[in-house]
Formats: C-alpha cells, sequence, structure tokens
C-alpha cells in the first residue's frame, strides 16, 4: 500500500497524542469544507433508494467544469480504472509526483517512464501516455495550457493519450484543460475532494470524449456513488458564491502560510492553493519536530527529501505552528506571522514556457 496523508490513527499512535488533539496539516485538503458550512439537509430517497444515473449530477458537473463529465467515485476510481482501458503501453509520469498514477500503470503490466519536468518535451514522442498531475503535488508544478496541448496533438495525433489529473486546480480554473477534454486522447480528472473539502464523499468526474467515458463507465458498473454524496455533490457544483469565496480565502491563506515558513528560514519550492512545499535535508527531523508537538506535515523521502504544509484553518491553528516553527525550527524570531497578506494575487511564476 502506498502512503498518503491523512493518516491520524497512525500518527496517534506512533507519537502517543490523542487523535482529536493533532493540527492535521498533511492531506492539503481545504480546512474549510462547503458541507460544513452550508449543512444541506439530505432527503431520505438518497438512503432507501440505489443512486440514479439521471438524478442531475452529470449536468451539474457539465456546468461547472464546462465539458461532458463521468460522475465516478472520487478520482482515484479513474485512476485504477484507465490502465485497462488501453493495451501495453509506454507511460510518462513526473518524477516525484502523485505516486497512485505511476503504480497503477504498473501494477497493469504497462512500463512506467519516469521523467523530470525539463525532459518531457523531448519524451513524448516516444511515449503513448503522458500523465501529469497540474498543478503538480507535492511540487506544485504547472505547465502553460499551450504546451500541454501541443503535448496532447502531438500523443494523439499516433494514438496517445494525455491524461491530467486536476485534483487541485480549482482555485485556479484558467490553468484547467476541461474545456479541450473533447477532443480524442486527452482525458481530465477531476474531484470534490480537495477544493470542496469533500474527500470523504468520494466524489469525482473524467472529462473526455464520449467513447471513452462509455467505456469507462462500463469497466466501473453501476451505482459508483452513493446517493446521499450525489445529493451534496450537486448542491456544492452549483453553489457560485460560495465557490468564488473559497478561492479568495485559499489564495489567501496559502500565501500567508508561504510567508510564515519563509519567515522561519524554512522558504517554500513550490506549492499551488492548497498547499506549500518545502525541500531540504532536514525535512525528516522538522517533520519529526512538529509531529511531537501534535502537528501532522507530509513528508517525502524521494525523489528528494521535502514536506508539504496544507493550511490552517483558525486563527488558533496559524498560531499553533507559528509557535512551533519558532520554537523549534526557526533560527531567528519573527513578527506579524498571524497576519492575512490581503490585497495581493498568489504568484504563478514557476510556469513552464
Amino acid at each position: 500500500m502506498l502512503e498518503h496523508g491523512g493518516r491520524l490513527r497512525a500518527a496517534a499512535l506512533r507519537w502517543g497524542i490523542a487523535r482529536e488533539q493533532w493540527l492535521d496539516l498533511s492531506t492539503g485538503i481545504s480546512p474549510w469544507s462547503w458541507l460544513a458550512e452550508r449543512a444541506p439537509p439530505i432527503s431520505l430517497d438518497a438512503w432507501q433508494r440505489l443512486p440514479e444515473d439521471d438524478d442531475g449530477l452529470a449536468e451539474a458537473a457539465a456546468a461547472y467544469y464546462g465539458a461532458a463529465a463521468l460522475p465516478v467515485a472520487g478520482s482515484q476510481a479513474a485512476i485504477q480504472a484507465l490502465p485497462r482501458l488501453r493495451g501495453l503501453s509506454r507511460v510518462g509520469v513526473l518524477v516525484g509526483s502523485y505516486a497512485e498514477h505511476a503504480a497503477r500503470w504498473q501494477r497493469a503490466g504497462h512500463a512506467v517512464i519516469a521523467l523530470d519536468a525539463g525532459g518531457i518535451d523531448a519524451a513524448v514522442d516516444t511515449l503513448d501516455v503522458l500523465l501529469l498531475v497540474h498543478p503538480d503535488n507535492p511540487s506544485g508544478l504547472v505547465h502553460a495550457r499551450r504546451r500541454l496541448l501541443d503535448w496532447h496533438t502531438r500523443l494523439a495525433a499516433r494514438g496517445g493519450w494525455l491524461i491530467v489529473d486536476e485534483a487541485f486546480v480549482d482555485a485556479t480554473p484558467a490553468l484547467s484543460l476541461a474545456d479541450h477534454s473533447h477532443r480524442p486522447g486527452l482525458i481530465v480528472l477531476r474531484s470534490l475532494g480537495k477544493f470542496f473539502g469533500l474527500a470523504g464523499a468520494r466524489v469525482g468526474f473524467v472529462l473526455a470524449q464520449d467513447a471513452l467515458r462509455e467505456a469507462l463507465a462500463e469497466q466501473l458498473g453501476p451505482w459508483t456513488i452513493a446517493g446521499p454524496a450525489r445529493q451534496i455533490a450537486m448542491l456544492a457544483l452549483r453553489d457560485c458564491g460560495w465557490q468564488l469565496r473559497q478561492r479568495e480565502r485559499l489564495h489567501q491563506a496559502s500565501e500567508r502560510l508561504s510567508t510564515m515558513l519563509s519567515q522561519a528560514g524554512l522558504a517554500p519550492d513550490g506549492g499551488c492553493a492548497l498547499f506549500q512545499w518545502h525541500r531540504g535535508d532536514q525535512a525528516a527531523a522538522l517533520h519529526e519536530a512538529l509531529a511531537v508537538r501534535g502537528i501532522l506535515t507530509r513528508l517525502y523521502a524521494e525523489p528528494t527529501p521535502s514536506l508539504r504544509f496544507g493550511l490552517p484553518s483558525s486563527e488558533a491553528e496559524w498560531q499553533r505552528l507559528a509557535e512551533a516553527l519558532v520554537g523549534r525550527v526557526a533560527t531567528r524570531r519573527f513578527d506579524g506571522c498571524a497576519k492575512v497578506m490581503a490585497g495581493r494575487d498568489p504568484p504563478y511564476d514557476r510556469i513552464t514556457p
């Protein structure tokens, strides 16, 4: 089994701290959940009847994404099923990116080719499938749309696929390729888990041409998403006002986190609206130092030691993180960590040409 963030039970056992006492910054899931703030009633029918495909969920998703969408049980369902829809292929994945992708293609018998960002363009014409998380997890790396579409064109000309996992793109929708997902060989994965704070609902979508969506639906079978989750997803996708507010506070919080880490001598090497990422030889020691204080981060050992920090939600959580960084990590004191840097756009200076 691959490790993921959010393993609070394991952390509680390892460090002897009760589960409810942890500040979990390990997941990249928004600390503000649509469900917690809206708390809609769920109809009894959602519990008593089998889900029906014509309940409006696909239409709500199409309106939100601007493209035809197949509802699936979280993007993980598609990640596991897509390798079964192709013959044995050469699949390029970015080194250090979300490991589930490479693992699932490899287990299905495909040849997985590890790429660094600078080598993607040279490798595209040797691949059958190029798989990118965009923004990347955990580096936050993004690519210009014209570059992505060029890679897709070159792959599709030979019957290849470009798969773009956009789990973290909702806060920066201009980066999405959803509006091009009708093209043959372009597959976009979306999820309600991160931006909407609904990871437990297990709702995702596959945006692709009709034939591929139909083949995937046949592979996955009926009733892939529970009725209550379908109702929640429909309401969240239609709540435009909440979505605008969510984008604004995520960008503010991410910039605030970046500033706090920089002032603690831990300047981020990447990130997006939902997390910040720091590389360094002391990543494991820093992970441990925070964990003994009940603050869980996501530790990566490969390809380079690094930590991913999710977003605190309350002022008490921000203060707790600030005090931990000052007391156990930072080499100099800093002030003003608790102030939101309002009125500034988030940086996008890591876009490749």
